[in-house]
This record gives structure tokens, sequence and C-alpha cells, in this order.
């Protein structure tokens, strides 16, 4: 029996992120000077090379734009294959996560998602997506 998902690994560029989504918010940085997100966190916009951010609360809804379910070799933490994704944010920018509550048959193109938390190990919470209304 699978102990549970695992807890995420926290950098110090991530850590405002990983603390955030325990509070079940989804977020990400945003240049102060050129206004471009930056995602995943990481020191310097890729844009304009600022070191200049803000943390942005996401709206939370996004687009299905491509996914997989891995089952081999099976997926630590996990009762049942999960299904791996990469969704497209309503603020223009791509995150890979998982998508829940459908079966994998059914997750189709363009599908119209939103951000829900899912517990992991050491009491962590990391965002994943669901059907809208769900």
């Amino acid at each position: 029996m699978p102990m549970g998902r695992m807890a995420p690994i926290v950098t110090l560029d991530a850590k405002f992120f990983w603390k955030e989504a325990c509070n079940e918010k989804l977020v990400a940085e945003k240049c102060s000077d050129c206004g471009e997100f930056r995602f995943p966190p990481r020191p310097m916009c890729p844009s304009c090379h600022s070191v200049n951010r803000e943390p942005t609360q996401l709206s939370g809804k996004a687009r299905v734009v491509s996914w997989i379910k891995p089952v081999h070799p099976p997926s630590f933490g996990f009762t049942e294959p999960p299904t791996a994704a990469i969704v497209e944010l309503e603020e223009g920018f791509r995150m890979v996560t998982n998508i829940v509550d459908i079966p994998f048959e059914d997750v189709k193109a363009g599908m119209e998602v939103e951000v829900t938390f899912a517990d992991t190990m050491k009491d962590k919470k990391v965002p994943v997506f669901r059907p809208t209304g769900a």
C-alpha cells in the first residue's frame, strides 16, 4: 500500500510557491520591471534579466494542452497511475501537473480545468487540476 504522494522539494527560489500551495493558493512570480510571469520560479527574469519580482495570485483556470498516463514503472505514492498533464494557465504560461477527478480516457485537448490541491507526505500540498465545475 503506497504511503502517499511525495512532498515537493522546496528550493529557495520556489519557497513562496510551496508556502502558498499549502494555503491552497496558486501563485507565480511576475517581473516587477517588464510584467512577464516567470514560471517555474527562478532568480532572474528570462525576458528582461531583472531580479525584481513579486508573487502574484493566479486565477487557477487553465486548459489541457497534453496528457499521458505513465504506467511503468509504477508511480510511488499513487494507488493508480496518475494523469500527468501540461496545462496552459489563463495567464498565458504552461505548467506540468496532474489531472484528477476524471478518467484518463475522458480527458480532452482544450478541456477547461481549475486548480485544486492534493495532500502530500509531510503535511504539504501540491496544485493539481480537475475539470471545471467538478
